[in-house]
Formats: structure tokens, C-alpha cells, sequence
């Protein structure tokens, strides 16, 4: 039998990688690499149960575009982003546009946030922390992790739910939404400070 702390590895494996390489796109590329085969490791195994039914998918894809509301929409007040935003957040820079690091990196950015550190954090703190810790512990840890603390506890409240109502499924693939939409839009637009 495997261990239940399994599910932790692939985010454990992100966050090092985090520490260990450059913050640039060819380290988020390396990152992505190396928390995607965690993630291939820990979920080919279960690959039979993880497939999602049709209501993880809606409630999926409800959820992943309720929160991108609440990640945009509060940036057009600028009380929000004097209060709600940690004051370290760093200013965006375009690291990733693809004028700066070519298309190629670019969409491994969009596609590692899409679909490797979503899944993931959906693994970690919807699995293995609400698990361990409780809901509200995992509400307040994804809400530190992001500097946008107030969209980010949000958005662990939204997930949260789904994962403990709907199914683990259906945050995940909520997650994947939120972040594949918002990667669309900041490459539309160009609006860095949300990666």
C-alpha cells in the first residue's frame, strides 16, 4: 500500500525546484519538468480513478471561471491593490512575454501553470493538508503562498468546497481553468504582475 503523503510529492518537488533554479523562464521550464514527472508518478498509478464524470467537469469549469472573477476583477480598485496584495509582490517584468523569452518557454509557462503546479497545489492542499490539517488551515496556507492573499484565499475557499463537496476532480479541474484563462489573458494582454 502506498503512503497517503504520496500526493504531497509533486508540490514538494515544485517548491524545491522553486528554491533550487533561477526565476527565470528556462527555470520554470525545469521546474515544471521535474513537478510534471512527480505528478505523472503519483497519478498513473490511480489513472483509472481519476478520470472525471461529466459533474466534476461542470462544477470544474463553473468553479475555475468564478474564480478567475474574483482573481481580475478587485485589480481595477486600487484599494484592493494597496490592501489585498502583499507589499513584496514584485512588480510585473514580462519575463515571460514571448518577445523576452520566445514562444516556446512562454507556453511551457502557461502550460506548467495550467496543468502541473494547478494539479498539484489541487494535490497538496485539497488532498494532503485539508487531510492533515483541516479546511481552513489549507484556506489560510493557499492564501500565503499567492500574493494576492485575499483573491488566493478566494480561490482555496471555491476549490476547497469542490473538493470537499463535488470531488477532488472537480477542484482540479477548476484549478486548471483559473490558471489556463488567466495565462490566456496575460499573453493577450500583456498583464505580467499575474504571473
Amino acid at each position: 500500500m502506498r503512503s497517503p503523503h504520496i500526493v504531497a510529492l509533486p508540490y514538494a518537488v515544485w517548491m524545491l525546484a522553486m528554491f533550487a533554479l533561477p526565476a527565470t523562464a528556462a527555470g520554470y521550464a525545469a521546474r515544471t519538468a521535474a513537478a510534471g514527472a512527480a505528478l505523472l508518478a503519483v497519478l498513473l498509478p490511480r489513472l483509472r480513478s481519476i478520470l472525471p464524470g461529466r459533474k466534476d467537469v461542470l462544477w470544474g469549469v463553473a468553479g475555475g471561471l468564478f474564480v478567475l472573477a474574483l482573481w481580475v476583477l478587485p485589480e481595477n480598485f486600487a484599494f484592493y491593490r494597496r490592501w489585498c496584495v502583499f507589499p513584496w509582490a514584485t512588480a510585473p517584468d514580462g519575463a515571460y512575454s514571448p518577445e523576452t523569452c520566445g514562444w516556446a518557454l512562454a507556453l511551457v509557462r502557461l502550460l506548467g501553470s495550467a496543468f502541473v503546479i494547478s494539479v498539484a497545489e489541487e494535490l497538496f492542499f485539497r488532498k494532503w493538508l485539508i487531510d492533515f490539517a483541516g479546511f481552513w488551515w489549507s484556506v489560510a496556507l493557499f492564501a500565503v503562498e499567492h500574493d494576492r492573499f485575499v483573491a488566493g484565499a478566494a480561490a482555496g475557499i471555491v476549490y476547497g468546497l469542490l473538493a470537499t463537496r463535488i470531488s477532488l476532480k472537480s477542484a482540479a479541474i477548476a484549478h486548471i481553468v483559473t490558471n489556463l484563462a488567466l495565462g490566456a489573458i496575460v499573453l493577450k494582454y500583456g498583464l505580467w504582475q499575474f504571473w
